[in-house]
């Protein structure tokens, strides 16, 4: 195993979303020991990690994200054993295994609340957040991300606790600092038990003062991160990344200081924004401006060079399939696929693969009642309520639904595409006759080997890793250029973002290249063909 402190910046990590990876004793849903049987498929493809989305014991109202217990396994997942034994084998194929840490709230069913609303007086009270108000009399106007208000009364003490996501999420108070040692105590005990490294779910909420409505990045926030780092994350080798939609490049060069003060990398969502309606909400879909994007993730790479570390995504568990969302699920899905990640891949930072999306896994189209997640439910609920049609609120689902993601991975053109031989907890995506990694893992034209051979490359390209990043043609309404240079190698990256054939200025310039990687047999000519795209190297 790759014994370098910083081996996260040559690396790229695979996330898993548990319930819809393997499941292994025919329950519908995917656990622990299905992922230990598909170790040997992720080692093929070459990552470095695996993050796991959340498999500690909860009652599952969200999926996880509801923890009633930091220290050990859901039973639907498995148990600690087979927690041990994945981290066992994952290390036996140079493969780190990072857990998902839900710091900024519990499960209401979690011992601290259970003790917290027996009284005031409980040493577990002041482990949440409280207001004294009356039931029925307004509290402060606070709206929680899922669309309700954000205070709940508790009979039993005769207050009101504050909840930013749902009613069965109350919000740790991160102003206590016996909240705090408890967690780093708990982390501490999950390092030691080999764990590689973590990902914080909101870590930008942790700062959060609700009576003075600051939800996000509050004063305290990066206080609060760099005691959390000392106390818990400075072992050697150990990964962190951080949730926060908050950020900015300003704030991300807090969070990821090469000092190592606070974390590794965060995740930031500014060119996942883009494709809404500017007056909008998530929901209210729009095309992607591809001009704005360009110019996002320019800033991205250039601000952050040196001084800080970007994380590199299309998809995870609460985004939809970027194939469907910014490539073609037709005619051109493949071309149009290996054309995102060949964007993706050439940039510095860490590349973040969500399950499936190695094979460009598109997303669902369900009815109605057949929704799973919360936030599409509710969103349902209010649209269904302030008057738009079914159809309107259904091209919402299909464009942005969580349950896109969330779909169960598509191993084989068979019976419930392998993931099970049970019923699945969310219906299978019926194309997994045609996409699924049994017709892919071997084929040598496939989206999974078009994956394997950019892993491959990243690793032996150092400029990849460590050049400075330089925008072509940032006007350009079709073409996606960069070129990365460290000072003895060059990197040329030209994509096609259309469907549709395009004028190539760079085929005299590619021509005395040396082509690493293209979505297309041929070379490229004086068009580039629909969603085109390649890498090209010189030595400088």
């Amino acid at each position: 195993m790759n014994q370098n402190p910083n081996w996260w910046q040559q690396a790229v990590i695979y996330q898993i979303y548990p319930r819809s990876f393997a499941d292994s004793n025919g329950d519908g849903i995917g656990d622990l020991p299905g992922i230990i049987e598909k170790l040997d498929y992720l080692q093929k493809l070459g990552v470095d990690a695996i993050w796991l989305s959340p498999v500690c014991r909860s009652p599952q109202y969200d999926n996880g994200y509801d923890v009633s217990d930091y220290q050990d396994i859901d039973p639907l997942f498995g148990t600690l054993e087979d927690m041990d034994r994945l981290i066992a084998e994952a290390k036996k194929r140079d493969i780190r295994i990072i857990l998902d840490l839900v710091l900024n709230h519990t499960s209401h069913e979690h011992p601290w609340f259970l003790e917290a609303k027996k009284s005031r007086d409980n040493p577990y009270h002041d482990f949440y957040i409280w207001r004294e108000a009356k039931p029925g009399e307004p509290t402060d106007g606070s709206i929680a991300d899922f669309g309700y208000g954000a205070w709940q009364w508790v009979p039993e003490v005769e207050q009101f606790y504050y909840y930013q996501f749902s009613v069965w999420q109350p919000d740790l108070n991160w102003s206590n600092p016996k909240v705090r040692q408890a967690l780093y105590d708990m982390i501490n005990w999950w390092t030691d038990r080999g764990v590689g490294g973590f990902r914080l779910d909101v870590v930008d909420h942790l700062g959060k003062e609700p009576m003075r409505h600051i939800g996000k990045a509050g004063p305290k926030l990066h206080d609060y991160v760099r005691e959390m780092s000392a106390a818990a994350f400075r072992r050697p080798g150990l990964v962190t990344v951080g949730e926060a939609w908050s950020a900015n490049t300003e704030s991300a060069k807090l969070y990821s200081n090469p000092d190592g003060s606070e974390l590794s990398m965060v995740f930031q969502f500014e060119h996942i924004l883009l494709d809404q309606t500017p007056e909008g909400e998530k929901w209210d879909l729009a095309p992607l401006p591809l001009v704005a994007f360009k110019r996002v993730m320019e800033r991205w790479q250039r601000e952050l060079h040196g001084c800080g570390w970007n994380s590199l995504f299309y998809e995870n568990h609460d985004l939809p399939r970027i194939v469907s969302r910014w490539g073609d699920e037709g005619k051109c899905r493949v071309e149009s696929a290996k054309m995102l990640a060949i964007l993706l891949f050439g940039m510095e930072g860490t590349p973040y693969i969500y399950q499936g999306q190695e094979l460009g896994m598109t997303n669902i189209h369900l009815g109605l009642e057949d929704y799973d997640d919360i936030e599409t439910r509710n969103m349902i609920a209010a649209r269904r309520k302030a008057g738009y049609s079914d159809e309107s609120i259904l091209r919402s689902a299909y464009g942005r639904s969580r349950d896109n993601a969330r779909t169960p991975m598509q191993w084989t053109a068979g019976e419930n595409a392998g993931f099970t031989t049970g019923a699945p907890w969310l219906p299978v995506n019926e194309n997994h006759r045609e996409i699924n990694a049994e017709a892919q893992a071997d084929a040598p034209d496939s989206i999974f080997a078009c994956y394997r051979a950019l892993i491959a490359l990243r690793k032996a390209n150092p400029v990849i890793t460590a050049g400075e990043f330089r925008l072509l043609l940032p006007e350009d309404e079709d073409l996606f250029v960069y070129v990365r240079d460290d000072g003895k190698s060059r990197l040329l990256v030209v994509c096609n973002f259309r469907g549709h054939e395009v004028p190539n200025p760079f085929e005299a310039e590619t021509a005395a290249m040396t082509r690493l990687i293209g979505n297309y047999d041929s070379p490229m000519g004086a068009a580039l063909r629909p969603y085109e795209a390649a890498m090209f190297l010189e030595q400088i």
